[in-house]
């Protein structure tokens, strides 16, 4: 598929009641029964964070082109999702509603579940059974406490990509407060900052490193 992907709107619907804004996007040769599916979140709302944000669009072009669609979807009270901020708890049900649409869409199909910074850290707190895998990019791991974490304890793989030169929390930062996790891998990039204005091969290349393991080709 050259181009970008056809891509749909979606509007998950959280258990408390709230229409969220999202989007998928559909895999080359998307069928019913793709090789996974995989669910984005974007950074903290508060400080300019929605699902056109670089780091998740470039998951949600690459993804899709390797087989994968793609949802990403607004948080509570940013863009056009109903609710206001939830400090981070509130979202994990939103994140359950996008995975509620990826598991209708596609049942069955193995589920990574990604998230950017502040995302990042709410989709390393949501434990539900459908989830194939968590991919972490730059999780400043201070919405909750790492090790309360479910990813923390759980034995389902974890990646984490951090730059070198993160603002918030290095590679090696993150490494050292996961060390513990039951499985988790942290991939340095190095040079790289918080923000990612450049590198974000690295962050694909983490993404197909966690597919290898819970879809394999």
């Amino acid at each position: 598929m050259s181009g970008p992907p056809p891509v749909e709107p979606v509007h998950p619907m959280t258990a408390d009641g709230l229409a969220l804004e999202g989007e998928l996007a559909l895999a080359a040769e998307d069928g019913d029964a793709p090789r996974a599916v995989a669910v984005v979140c974007h950074p903290h709302p508060l400080y300019g964070g929605s699902m056109h944000n670089n780091v998740v669009g470039r998951l949600f072009l690459d993804l899709p082109a390797r087989g994968v669609p793609t949802i990403r979807f607004n948080f509570r009270g940013a863009g056009a999702s109903g609710g206001t901020h939830g400090g981070g708890e509130a979202e994990r049900a939103d994140v359950v509603a996008a995975v509620d649409v990826a598991a209708e869409r596609y049942p069955g199909r193995p589920l990574l579940l990604a998230g950017y910074s502040f995302g990042a850290d709410v989709a390393l707190s949501v434990g539900d059974d459908r989830i194939g895998g968590w991919l972490a990019v730059s999780p400043p791991l201070r919405i909750v406490a790492p090790e309360a974490m479910v990813a923390a304890s759980d034995g389902r793989p974890t990646v984490i990509v951090s730059g070198s030169a993160d603002d918030f929390r290095t590679a090696t930062d993150a490494e050292a407060l996961t060390s513990s996790w039951a499985s988790v891998e942290v991939r340095a990039a190095d040079g790289i900052d918080h923000f990612w204005m450049s590198g974000l091969d690295q962050v694909t290349a983490a993404a197909e490193h966690l597919l290898d393991r819970i879809a394999p080709a």
